[in-house]
């Protein structure tokens, strides 16, 4: 049995599926709009403005060599508070807009199959100057914040929802990534699903390195109770939920 499933399994991972696609039928190809670029936010969220690239001038200059080389996963963090340009950069790193192509589509920081970015950054915030302890969520066309919930026992919920990672608890902010699959469906169908994860790769690494240039470190999690972690953003779990998550904070 269970080689049956790791065979099943193994052929997500494999391309396979492609060739059995007619992709004349896909949304995009029937001539669907393509689903938002990001998530707007309700009426009553006030946007909480981002420091802009002239905030990060004493990041410029860190070697690429120098933060491929150190990069590793960090699960120690000290009692620091992240500033907001620290968050910022992190941000746009990890998620930021370069140019809106067209509705729809837009070049980020990071690459995606078929420009479709099917990510939203969600943060859960307990040490971020400036900001409560509280559910972020990241406006990458406005480079700027709303709150989606504050949550006084929020660093309490953490440790359950990551399946007892407690070193999660001690970051001043944590990045998670939910998926919105229909905007990589809209283009590839039932191809979306295996290519959403590789997204989620790119778009990790960048955090990894983005930490390094500024002396931060971050551990990717990938094993969590995903109704808690869903619960605790406030997702559907269904049109949207969590993929990834990396706790971030000062070595």
């Amino acid at each position: 049995m269970e080689n049956e499933r790791n065979a099943e399994h193994r052929d997500f991972l494999k391309d396979s599926l492609r060739q059995t696609i007619n992709f004349r039928f896909t949304d995009q190809h029937q001539g669907v709009e393509p689903p938002p670029v990001q998530k707007p936010p309700r009426p009553d969220q006030k946007l909480i403005p981002l420091p802009s690239g002239e905030k990060w001038r004493t990041l410029r200059g860190t070697d690429l060599l120098d933060a491929i080389s150190n990069r590793k996963s960090r699960r120690r963090f000290n009692s620091e508070t992240l500033s907001l340009a620290e968050l910022a950069f992190l941000l746009w790193s990890t998620q930021g807009i370069k140019k809106e192509l067209a509705p729809g589509t837009a070049l980020r920081t990071v690459p995606s199959a078929g420009c479709r970015h099917p990510f939203e950054t969600y943060l859960l915030v307990s040490n971020v100057e400036g900001l409560g302890v509280g559910v972020y969520r990241y406006l990458p066309i406005e480079h700027a914040l709303i709150l989606e919930k504050k949550d006084e026992d929020l660093v309490e919920k953490i440790a359950p929802a990551t399946l007892g990672q407690a070193f999660a608890a001690a970051a001043p902010v944590i990045f998670v990534w939910a998926a919105l699959p229909y905007r990589t469906e809209w283009r590839y169908t039932t191809a979306a699903h295996r290519v959403i994860l590789l997204d989620a790769g790119h778009i990790c690494q960048n955090l990894y390195l983005a930490c390094e240039a500024m002396n931060c470190g971050t551990c990717a999690i990938a094993a969590f109770n995903q109704e808690l972690i869903d619960q605790l953003l406030g997702v559907d779990g269904i049109d949207e939920f969590t993929v990834y998550m990396a706790p971030v904070g000062k070595c």
